[in-house]
């Protein structure tokens, strides 16, 4: 029901808001365009179909009529861009609609192009002899030519590029002049307006280290963590300055007004009911970065009470640091078929440096294990005390956390749980986890991996630790750890599972502006022995929208199990999953 009254407000929303468009624009009919694909033309005029939500609607396109004006420039610029020089505009316009005549006449194709250089470029030369001539092209190719030298390290080039337009011979004549200079290396880092922050929390987030080949991916990682710091308003990061081939590092901080942040809210769904949660943040908590986080969250079906403490660089020696995590707090959660009722402390010592994370510290639970009324045979039910120190390994070479269009990501994570008496637990946990992003001609693939199991050495390990599947980051035909051991490939038991392997493929494709769609199928298997990988598999197919905002993009995925339709879910999240 909440997922139905969501759609009908977003529909809602973007109907009213083409009844207000719709106002103000005319139907246009464009006819002439033979080299340019009439979707590719109503979008540089902005021309308007509507509202994909408003399904029932005629799909005529139009144009904001304060746009006629402005259409024989607007028109006339986009066909230079793509190589039309002389292409001629006819516009006839009425009451209610306006048509374009569009007569492309013959297009700049390139001739020649020469190049001298000292740094291979070939493959960042768009425009290619004989194809029709586009300055986009060309300043595409002159920008990605400076991204690869500064990401290689080479600040001292000297390119000179030029494009020589003959508009009567319809001809252009690529000219590419590149010296490379020599390798530039980073300098001294300078830090103004860390205001009672030790420069060694700066230093421990900056990559770009002194001595350190010169690329410019290194400054964009030392503002991006600098920035995760979340201990500024303002956070800048200049390499502006270079000194014969050694580039100095500038940054600039101010420092936060606000350092308090509250968050709540309210929600429902069908498992748990009413929901409400709140959250507290205190940022730079005395000084020095820290981070006080206060959570807490009530249903029918859970409760959660949470403390998380943060403090960066709390050792610092010779360009190394260790961060330092405190994490603890009470929940009572109900599953499926039984509750889970735990207290928890969790301590970690972490280094990261590049792309590289590493992470080790030592938990210890008190884990009630208890019916919700009825006894279910495949369960333990129980207290259970687990001391267990961890280790966590993650390398990350995704071109962008949030909205990652290429490359690949690895994390992995080993658990023991130390039989310290003898109501403590023996086991040891490992999980492994694997993605892979690449993107062609604005399609991008995805794949995510995951495997993991648990071995019993002494005792019994809690319901609740053991592996569960469902949900956005596994199978989306069902509810978030819906799924427990499968034992066909449409049916699973309330029990978690010993081994668990899931694979995840999606594809994402540009519908309009920021709104994409994608297709995915999520194959899940969860067996009740250790090491046990050939297991009963329960595979889902499915589609979604997503809408990219600037702290990732926000999906709506409908998923099915494809032996068994009628099992579906929605799922909503905002972020990236992949």
């Amino acid at each position: 029901m909440r997922y139905i009254f969501f759609i009908g407000i977003v529909i809602l929303t973007f109907c009213i808001a083409d009844e207000k468009n719709e106002i103000v624009f005319k139907s246009v009919e464009i006819i002439g365009n033979k080299n340019i694909e009439l979707e590719v033309v109503e979008d540089a005029i902005d021309v308007s179909r509507g509202s994909i939500f408003a399904f029932w609607k005629d799909k005529t396109p139009r144009i904001n009529s304060r746009l006629i004006k402005t259409l024989p420039q607007t028109l006339k610029n986009f066909y230079d861009s793509e190589g039309y020089y002389d292409a001629e505009f006819m516009i006839g316009e009425n009451n209610n609609s306006i048509r374009i005549l569009i007569d492309e006449k013959e297009p700049i194709k390139v001739a020649s192009i020469d190049i001298t250089s000292d740094f291979d470029i070939s493959n960042f030369i768009f425009n290619k002899e004989n194809s029709v001539f586009r300055s986009k092209e060309f300043i595409e190719s002159k920008k990605q030519i400076i991204d690869k030298l500064l990401n290689d390290g080479y600040c001292s080039y000297d390119l000179d590029a030029k494009a020589y337009i003959d508009l009567e011979k319809h001809r252009a004549d690529l000219v590419y002049n590149l010296k490379k200079g020599d390798i530039c290396t980073f300098g001294e880092t300078v830090i103004k307006g860390a205001e009672g922050i030790d420069n060694n929390v700066i230093l421990s987030r900056v990559e770009a280290l002194n001595g350190k080949r010169f690329n410019i991916q290194s400054v964009k990682d030392t503002y991006q963590r600098i920035e995760d710091l979340e201990a500024f308003d303002t956070v800048l990061v200049n390499a502006d300055r270079k000194i014969y081939n050694v580039v100095p590092i500038d940054i600039t901080l101010k420092m936060l007004e606000n350092p308090y942040y509250f968050s709540g809210g309210i929600g429902y769904d069908s498992f748990a009911g009413v929901r409400v949660g709140a959250q507290l943040v205190k940022r730079n908590f005395f000084s020095n970065a820290q981070k006080l986080t206060l959570t807490g969250k009530y249903s029918m079906k859970d409760k959660v009470l949470d403390f998380d403490f943060f403090r960066p660089a709390i050792l610092y020696y010779d360009g190394y640091y260790l961060d330092f995590g405190l994490n603890a707090g009470y929940s009572d959660v109900e599953y499926k078929g039984f509750g889970e009722e735990k207290e928890y402390i969790k301590g970690f010592m972490a280094y990261q440096f590049d792309r590289l994370l590493l992470k080790g510290g030592m938990g210890i639970e008190n884990v009630n294990i208890y019916d919700l009324g009825t006894i279910d045979p495949d369960i333990t039910y129980g207290t259970y005390v687990l001391n267990y120190p961890f280790l966590q390994v993650i390398y990350d070479a995704r071109d962008d956390r949030l909205n990652p269009k290429n490359g690949y990501y690895f994390a992995g994570y080993l658990e023991y749980g130390m039989p310290y008496n003898t109501n403590s637990s023996d086991y040891t946990k490992f999980e492994f986890e694997a993605r892979g992003i690449y993107t062609y001609k604005e399609i991008t693939f995805s794949t995510v991996g995951k495997i993991g199991t648990i071995e019993e050495i002494s005792g019994y390990v809690p319901e609740s630790k053991l592996f569960f599947g469902g949900g956005m980051f596994s199978n989306r035909a069902y509810g978030y750890n819906e799924l427990g051991t499968i034992a066909s490939p449409t049916e699973f038991l309330k029990s978690g599972a010993l081994s668990m392997a899931n694979l995840s493929c999606e594809i994402n494709f540009p519908i309009k502006n920021d709104i994409y769609g994608a297709v995915f199928t999520d194959n899940t298997m969860l067996s009740d022995t250790s090491y046990n990988f050939n297991g009963e598999i329960i595979s889902s197919a499915g589609f979604g929208i997503r809408y990219i905002t600037p702290v990732g993009p926000l999906k709506i995925d409908i998923g099915s199990n494809i032996n068994d339709v009628s099992q579906f879910s929605i799922q909503f999240q905002l972020g990236q999953s992949f």
